[in-house]
């Protein structure tokens, strides 16, 4: 039996490897992504995401989508709150939809590109376990059901645990020192109304000693908070999430001497809660171009999220290399290398900056410190000169 030849075979079905995908079809470039999931179903795609002009939004418009997009923004998100713990709100800024940052909800950002790719351009339920170069300069790919088949370019847009990656560089993603536990309030006008107003309509921090809860109205009309805290990595792992009472309790005793209004974003949460850990790449991590192969997004660049620019440096990731290609046909060493070249640079500003944004949301001064950059921000606006 012959064995499956891809000219392109794309790892992963998150926003890079689709805008990738998308991008290549625009310039007449075929592909093939290959996801873990089921299918487009198969779980929940988060919350929502603010899309920046000039990297999400540069690459929907070398997509063709940016109509498309603010078609799908949700009225209102760019709207801030920013507390203490004792929910004092320290600034507020209301949506004036003027902002550069328009929200959508990432299940629908990922809807509009899986519509917009030719039909099985996506293989649902091909879970990568493996890589290795063959003699060609391409390589072979194992699935998990046994099969085998080899790709011409390879590109890892697999994720912060990424399969590909190891053809690459031996970097592992390490914890950053920072938990989150996940929930939401569903309905949350009708439902949990002082929630609703405690957190406005958009983003939303309070925060204090090295913790805080960071969320956001959803465009369904739930709440989606993290709270958040410096811990050790262990800790996560000492509650029963399966207990949603003991959950709760457990993260409310970080929490004790918090505003109560606050500490009710835990005990009115419906659903589960799910702890999640902080991982991180090294910053400024690089190699050396190994032929036939790249990465994308946060298998290239992992990093913390709370700069909010890990999905828009995968859909940057995913164009400029989508482009790259088809600026260099028959050549697509040529067309790797420039993309990692930007790709690199890109990323090490980026990952400092997501860094340096953990320290200040996590300061033994917090808020002050956020509250001193968005005066920063204020004072370097032109309407303030």
């Amino acid at each position: 039996m012959n064995t499956p030849h891809h000219p392109v075979a794309i790892v992963g079905g998150g926003l890079s490897g689709l805008v990738l995908a998308r991008v290549l079809h625009v310039n007449g470039i075929g592909s093939t992504v290959f996801d873990l999931e089921a299918d487009r179903h198969a779980r929940v795609q988060g919350g929502m995401l603010d899309i920046h002009v000039e990297t999400g939004q540069a690459a929907l418009r070398a997509a063709g989508l940016h109509e498309a997009f603010l078609a799908k923004v949700h009225p209102g998100g760019q709207a801030l709150r920013v507390l203490d713990r004792d929910a004092r709100v320290l600034r507020e800024e209301a949506d004036d939809a003027e902002g550069g940052r328009p929200e959508i909800d990432r299940g629908d950002l990922r809807d509009l590109l899986l519509d917009s790719l030719p039909e099985g351009t996506v293989r649902w339920g091909a879970k990568v376990t493996g890589a290795k170069p063959v003699a060609d300069g391409g390589h072979e790919v194992t699935l998990a059901d046994g099969t085998v088949l080899t790709a011409g370019l390879l590109v890892g847009a697999d994720g912060a645990w990424s399969r590909i990656r190891p053809l690459l560089s031996d970097a592992r993603p390490a914890y950053t020192g920072i938990s989150f536990v996940e929930l939401d309030l569903l309905d949350a006008d009708a439902r949990h109304p002082a929630s609703a107003r405690l957190m406005g309509g958009g983003m939303f921090f309070a925060l204090g000693d090295h913790r805080g809860f960071l969320g956001h109205r959803e465009s369904d009309g739930s709440l989606h908070v993290y709270t958040a805290l410096r811990s050790p990595e262990e800790w996560l792992s000492t509650i029963d999430f399966t207990d949603q009472a003991a959950a709760k309790a457990a993260v409310l005793a970080h929490f004790a001497d918090w505003a109560p209004e606050l500490r009710r974003l835990v005990d009115d949460a419906d659903g589960p809660l799910v702890p999640r850990l902080i991982h991180a790449l090294p910053v400024g991590l690089r190699w050396e171009r190994v032929p036939g192969v790249t990465l994308l997004g946060d298998a290239a660049h992992l990093m913390s999220p709370f700069a909010g620019e890990g999905a828009n440096l995968a859909m940057i990731d995913g164009a400029d290399l989508g482009r790259a290609l088809a600026a260099h046909p028959g050549d697509a060493e040529a067309a790797l290398a420039a993309y990692e070249e930007v790709m690199f640079a890109r990323g090490e500003a980026t990952a400092r900056d997501s860094a340096e944004s953990q320290e200040i949301l996590f300061h033994d001064r917090a808020p002050q410190p956020l509250l001193d950059m968005f005066a920063g921000f204020d004072a370097s606006r032109p309407e303030a000169s």
